[in-house]
């Protein structure tokens, strides 16, 4: 009896030993850019914040408890996301993979069921109910109705447009919906036009689309199209109409002729992502939404070309629909 009570105690000292070496196994996290980080700056502000957080957290650790990073471009051709995704979790080296896309929540499931421990976190995503995620993403009902508003009150034509790379369920619901609806709000007479490049890069056809638009009447623009942005600000310039920027302050990429910039605070989203994920606090199965009241979603009030660019009856427009909308004085959209 003395020897197996010894050896039941050697086991049950193993098996703590195993326990708590599993506990402080150190933490290996993936970026998966669904894009090219440069030129994208959803994506810049992603792995910046990640990187500072597991930086960070390293800094104050031994190595052997350092937090392993790993980040990954899939590149622009959204049909190879999902496989390119698969190959990742298949690896079975990252115990987490964080991206940032509304597509992405669709394109998890699959891989799950294949590997049920891969925990996946996702920005700019809404998915909740399955442990395996965690999404949170930002008030764009706001964003795109302050874009909106703004483009109407600069408009002299009171014609507006959005160019989008593609349709998704996020724009077809909420960027384009909810751009025209602030238009009308600020005007009620403003058309909004809605036009696709077809891909996030050919910025020579989203000249062409400016330009077709320009050719109706059409003087400001809101391009959600990635690279091919570049091809709708070389047409504003020439055309001398106006540009409305989404998710980070672009005034600079052509001064006079952007109007405005609503920026979405990913840096800072991801970094705190993270560093709840490495201390072990993030809510799995949960989607979380936050926006102006908490100052994830902000629209560029001091920028220089801001104030130079819009008449100061505007800017007063505008600073008061903000602070009534944080206030929920208005409400854009009961969630």
């Amino acid at each position: 009896m003395k020897k197996l009570s010894l050896l039941l105690f050697l086991i049950s000292l193993l098996f703590l030993s195993c326990k708590t070496k599993e506990v402080e196994k150190a933490k290996s996290i993936a970026v998966f850019v669904p894009g090219i980080i440069d030129n994208s700056p959803v994506y810049e502000m992603l792995v910046e914040g990640i990187k500072e957080a597991v930086d960070g957290y390293n800094e104050e650790v031994e190595e052997a408890k350092a937090v392993q990073l790993f980040v990954m471009e899939a590149g622009t051709n959204q049909a190879e996301w999902g496989s390119k995704l698969l190959g990742l979790a298949a690896s079975q080296q990252y115990d987490l993979i964080i991206s940032s896309n509304p597509s992405l929540p669709e394109l998890t499931m699959p891989i799950i069921e294949a590997f049920p421990n891969q925990k996946f976190i996702l920005l700019d995503a809404s998915y909740a109910g399955n442990e395996n995620i965690y999404t949170v993403c930002y008030n764009q009902y706001e964003q795109s109705y302050l874009t909106g508003y703004i483009a109407a009150l600069m408009s002299k034509t009171h014609k507006v447009a959005l160019i989008a790379a593609q349709e998704y369920p996020v724009m077809n619901n909420i960027l384009y919906p909810y751009f025209e609806k602030g238009a009308k709000a600020a005007n009620p007479q403003t058309k909004a036009e809605f036009r696709l490049v077809g891909n996030w890069y050919d910025a020579t056809k989203a000249a062409e689309i400016s330009e077709s638009l320009i050719s109706t009447g059409v003087d400001v623009i809101l391009p959600i199209c990635g690279g091919a942005s570049q091809g709708v600000i070389k047409t504003a310039v020439e055309k001398n109409i106006y540009i409305t920027w989404f998710d980070n302050n672009g005034f600079a990429k052509a001064p006079g002729r952007i109007i405005s910039s609503t920026v979405m605070e990913q840096k800072r989203m991801a970094y705190e992502i993270t560093v709840q994920y490495i201390k072990d606090e993030i809510n799995w199965g949960k989607a979380d939404m936050v926006g102006l009241e908490k100052g994830y979603v902000n629209f560029v009030q001091d920028d220089r070309f801001y104030i130079q660019t819009v008449p100061l009856e505007i800017r007063n427009k505008m600073a008061s629909l903000i602070s009534d909308i944080k206030n929920r004085k208005i409400i854009v959209q009961e969630l």
